[in-house]
């Protein structure tokens, strides 16, 4: 086989099981507040969150074009190795915050990796800075958004159910929770699993496979079935964190966080903006947190949580980098 088809087809591979590590990574964010509620058994949660992720990723692409689009400035300024560099760095990333229990944004492990990787390869001149400014923007401002409206839609219920009992309000609010838990595993499907679509287009795209950026059919389906499956294997460390440590959860609080953070991220994904599920449902829990008291949330927690994700795209970027010097050493 010709050594360019064996790397785009390590390539796709590692796009997949980027993917793959995606799904396992960010089960918590689908179904961490309806675990914790009781609303579902971890098991039927974990089933259901699995096929709507599929359904979610096969949904548009507008995401995997900004992903492949709107970080380089063409096609010309990447290459097979830029590519693996990029997401061997993010799959390490989200490998030690999974082992770590913290729950970082695999958005932004790809994001720097990419960044990273065509620094140290062709310069800041292959470097889309609007592009990338765009996409951090949207990074930044989607959980700030998530915290207010968060507290805006937890605020509301407290209105309208606040004089009833509160057993009888929670043994409703679980049923509820299921719909707004089945629309956060959609949603989140609709945005993640497109990252790597954008990656694996990317590359065909500047190895000259396909002519424009495209999202081919085949690609959808991979990239769907692989989120699918890693979603399948779930997160169990993240969900403990996500659904319990930074502020404890009711149905009536779990249904607030699940609608919200649905609400934002499809947003995102109707704009074509790569958003991070992970920041997104941490920020809604925070805003219903705050709502019901501001002491109930754990800001120690969070803290620890925002100094990750701070730290995410520095790092993958280095990482991804050091990958790629590494394998210059091998390819020249």
């Amino acid at each position: 086989m010709h050594e360019l088809q064996v790397i785009m087809l390590l390539i796709i591979l590692l796009a997949l099981v980027f993917d793959f590590i995606n799904g396992f990574h960010d089960t918590a964010n689908a179904i961490a507040t309806s675990v914790s509620t009781r609303a579902m058994s971890p098991r039927i949660a974990i089933v259901m969150a699995s096929i709507l992720n599929f359904c979610g990723a096969m949904y548009s692409t507008g995401v995997a074009r900004t992903i492949g689009g709107d970080i380089v400035k063409s096609a010309d300024h990447v290459n097979e190795l830029i590519l693996i560099a990029a997401l061997g760095g993010s799959i390490i990333w989200n490998l030690l915050t999974w082992w770590l229990a913290l729950p970082s944004s695999s958005s932004h492990a790809l994001v720097g990796g990419i960044i990273g990787a065509v620094l140290v390869s062709t310069g800041s001149i292959g470097l889309n800075f609007y592009g990338i400014g765009k996409i951090v923007l949207s990074l930044i401002l989607s959980p700030v958004i998530a915290a207010v409206t968060g507290c805006i839609i937890m605020t509301i219920l407290f209105l309208l159910f606040g004089k009833f009992r509160p057993s009888a309000i929670n043994n409703k609010f679980k049923k509820l929770q299921i719909i707004s838990a089945a629309m956060m595993a959609f949603s989140h499907g609709s945005n993640d699993a497109q990252k790597s679509m954008g990656i694996i287009t990317l590359a065909l795209l500047s190895a000259g496979y396909i002519d424009a950026f495209q999202v081919p059919t085949f690609v959808k389906i991979l990239a769907a079935v692989s989120m699918g499956c890693g979603t399948a294997i779930g997160g169990w460390k993240i969900i403990k964190t996500v659904g319990g440590k930074i502020f404890k959860l009711e149905p009536i609080s779990g249904f607030a966080s699940d609608l919200n953070s649905s609400l934002v991220i499809f947003s995102a994904t109707l704009m074509s903006l790569p958003v991070s599920t992970t920041h997104v449902v941490s920020g809604s829990i925070m805003g219903v947190g705050t709502a019901k008291r501001v002491r109930a949330v754990r800001w120690g927690v969070a803290k620890q949580m925002a100094i990750a994700w701070i730290l995410t795209i520095p790092s993958t970027a280095v990482v991804a980098a050091i990958i790629y010097k590494i394998l210059k050493l091998f390819f020249k």
